[in-house]
């Protein structure tokens, strides 16, 4: 069964961090949500202390983020999740790849899977850029963003999904305000924002129909970069939405 949860990355910027782990979980859990994507422990312990908050409130987590790759891949194996992001420091796609497909060997000797979450301003940002990365990355999964993907000159994360749902790990959903499309950089373009609410043309509901339509049920992520208020009330709208798209 796919499962609604949100990569708070936005809710970080409005709040200036995280305060209070179980409260973010339980405020999210009030409006709908399954869990959060990524859980951000700073040693073992508190990896254990913030898994068992979790559990205790009938919630769940996609991956671990920890201040090493290493950890963040030992400690998603120990605590039974499934992925965790590619993580490399290469300023080149040559290397990027190579980068990406040592962690991808690593991972399979602790029985989970090496993610890419396709990002604008990154190396792999574009249409041909993702697909470039998974011929030459075949043991790597993605983490597709659907607007990322369609804000980078047209990508379509529609066709990602119907060509490669294999690959999927995960899914990010939002929308996107474009406030100057001929902006040098791309977050001067516009800005994220919650299901329903943008300006620009990012096939969101026809993703998630398809995801279900294939019976995927993976994670399907609410994530708002950018906030303008309570960061509750937007992702009250996305879930709202989503439920109408028949995530219920």
């Amino acid at each position: 069964m796919t499962k609604t949860g949100v990569a708070d990355y936005g809710m970080y910027v409005w709040y200036g961090d995280l305060y209070d782990y179980a409260k973010r979980l339980e405020d999210l859990k009030s409006i709908g949500y399954n869990g959060l994507e990524r859980l951000r422990p700073i040693s073992e312990s508190d990896a254990i202390h913030k898994a068992g908050l979790v559990r205790k409130l009938g919630m769940d987590f996609g991956t671990c983020l920890a201040s090493t790759v290493e950890h963040s891949i030992q400690w998603t194996s120990a605590l039974g999740k499934d992925y965790v992001w590619i993580d490399s420091p290469a300023t080149n796609f040559d290397t990027f790849c190579r980068h990406a497909n040592a962690q991808a060997e690593v991972c399979a000797r602790w029985g989970i899977r090496a993610a890419l979450h396709n990002h604008l301003g990154s190396l792999v940002e574009t249409q041909e850029e993702l697909l470039e990365f998974l011929r030459r990355c075949p043991d790597c999964q993605l983490v597709l963003d659907t607007a990322h993907l369609a804000v980078a000159k047209g990508g379509d994360p529609l066709y990602i999904i119907q060509n490669h749902l294999d690959r999927i790990v995960s899914v990010h959903v939002k929308d996107w305000i474009m406030t100057d499309s001929n902006a040098a950089v791309w977050n001067e373009m516009g800005y994220f924002c919650e299901l329903g609410g943008g300006n620009f043309p990012v096939q969101n509901e026809e993703c998630v129909r398809e995801l279900i339509s294939r019976g995927y049920n993976g994670w399907i992520y609410v994530e708002h970069d950018t906030h303008l208020r309570d960061p509750l009330v937007d992702l009250k709208g996305s879930r709202d939405m989503l439920r109408k798209w028949s995530i219920a």
